[in-house]
């Protein structure tokens, strides 16, 4: 079945209904400023909420699996941040993707891209649990103000690797 969020509002717990074609996806890793902005710059990708998904920074990716594949998307997510890497913001930047139907697929989809990585894959394949939707000053972080610092030093190297590696998948409006 296929998924796609239906209420948006700040802090609380999200209720869902199908829609057909769409897909919704839980994506942690890595600062969710920086994640917003890589899934929010992928063709196929309609919205990215970004927020919290059982504590960890984390963003929801809905999708339309007709233009752009849950296996690119986790190749894309595997490549831009650091999924073989243990480190002590774990707890806070856990690595992982969250679905509650695709489990299996994307734990399969992670497996076939370990071929890639000399250091084991650290991602998890987690249930998509609570979902806290972050402030709305926060929401859209890059697109709304690419020049500020964090963006400019951050974010922005992170998107020039997406246009370089898999220019392909990305809107015509991501800049170098």
């Amino acid at each position: 079945m296929k998924y796609i969020l239906n209420s948006i509002y700040p802090g609380n717990i999200y209720q869902t209904k199908y829609i057909y074609g769409m897909i919704n996806v839980g994506f942690g890793g890595s600062c969710h400023w920086c994640t917003e902005a890589i899934f929010q710059s992928l063709v196929g990708v309609t919205e990215v909420l970004q927020g919290w998904i059982d504590g960890s920074e984390a963003v929801i990716v809905i999708f339309d699996e007709n233009v752009i594949s849950l296996a690119t998307l986790i190749e894309i997510h595997l490549a831009t941040h650091s999924c073989t890497s243990e480190h002590s913001l774990r707890g806070k930047y856990r690595s992982a993707v969250y679905t509650n139907e695709l489990g299996d697929t994307a734990q399969r989809i992670i497996n076939g891209l370990q071929r890639d990585y000399k250091q084991p894959i650290i991602t998890q394949v987690l249930p998509l649990g609570e979902f806290r939707l972050n402030n709305p000053q926060y929401l859209n972080y890059y697109y709304r103000d690419p020049q500020k610092p964090f963006c400019e030093n951050i974010v922005k190297p992170k998107l020039n690797f997406l246009l370089e590696r898999f220019g392909k998948y990305t809107r015509m409006g991501v800049q170098k």
